[in-house]
């Protein structure tokens, strides 16, 4: 069962959420905040939530890309052009796509879009089935703010962040939840910038799990791209719901 609901940012910003919630004859085990790619609330993101929901989650997914002028259907556009099989095609957008996100790389966003995310938190946190069991998930630049909304909220109880950029070792040091995290190898900029993420966690003392798939790209779990690798994505969904189970759940 799902429906698309408004809640309000801090600032006063209304902004949309898909939620997703089991049948009536699933137990809700916990509430999940899910956050979506630099492509917004697309279709992929909503099936996603709808995934998540069989399994037992109610499941919140939050459209913070709209407040940056990406909205679903441009989003939806953009993707199809960056993905399309044609490379002409792809670096003849490279300029458009560089324009669409430019709020979303203004320094404020992120002051806009974490206490979004953190009324999510709230939202979750007030449904009577939920008893304060919140993790988050999210996939690209939803995994960046996964992590971030770890580090920012100490009601998450895990996070699975899938290719995102880690925060500063300033703001690894604020996380009291189990990470999980999980990237492609043929993702050098994440990469490369892996062992100093498993140093700021080890130094302040995280509980900090780091998957690298063989052979796997950026954005291999998005089953409507170029990248998806269908091995990588069935492995790297059971191995997040286990965690999820072990860190949230059964906690």
């Amino acid at each position: 069962m799902s429906e698309t609901i408004q809640l309000t940012a801090p600032d006063g910003t209304a902004f949309d959420v898909y939620v997703a919630r089991p049948d009536g004859e699933t137990e809700v085990v916990g509430g999940l905040v899910l956050i979506h790619e630099i492509w917004g609330l697309v279709d992929h993101i909503r099936d996603v939530a709808d995934r998540y929901a069989e399994e037992g989650w109610l499941v919140a997914a939050p459209d913070i890309l709209s407040k940056a002028g990406v909205g679903p259907h441009l989003g939806a556009e953009l993707f199809a052009l960056m993905n399309d099989p044609d490379e002409s095609v792809r670096t003849a957008a490279q300029p458009r796509m560089r324009d669409a996100m430019s709020e979303m790389r203004a320094p404020g966003y992120a002051d806009w879009a974490i206490p979004a995310l953190t009324a999510v938190v709230d939202w979750l946190e007030q449904q009577h089935d939920v008893h304060r069991r919140v993790a988050v998930t999210g996939f690209c630049f939803g995994g960046t703010y996964a992590f971030a909304l770890a580090a920012s909220d100490d009601r998450i109880r895990a996070a699975a962040p899938f290719y995102g950029t880690a925060p500063s070792p300033e703001r690894i040091a604020r996380i009291e939840a189990p990470v999980l995290a999980l990237y492609g190898e043929k993702d050098p900029m994440l990469i490369d910038a892996l062992p100093g993420v498993r140093q700021a966690m080890a130094d302040a003392h995280v509980d900090f799990e780091a998957i690298v798939y063989p052979g796997a790209e950026h954005a291999f779990f998005n089953d409507t791209g170029r990248r998806y690798s269908p091995e990588h994505a069935m492995e790297a969904w059971a191995r997040v719901l286990e965690f999820f189970d072990e860190k949230v759940v059964g906690d």
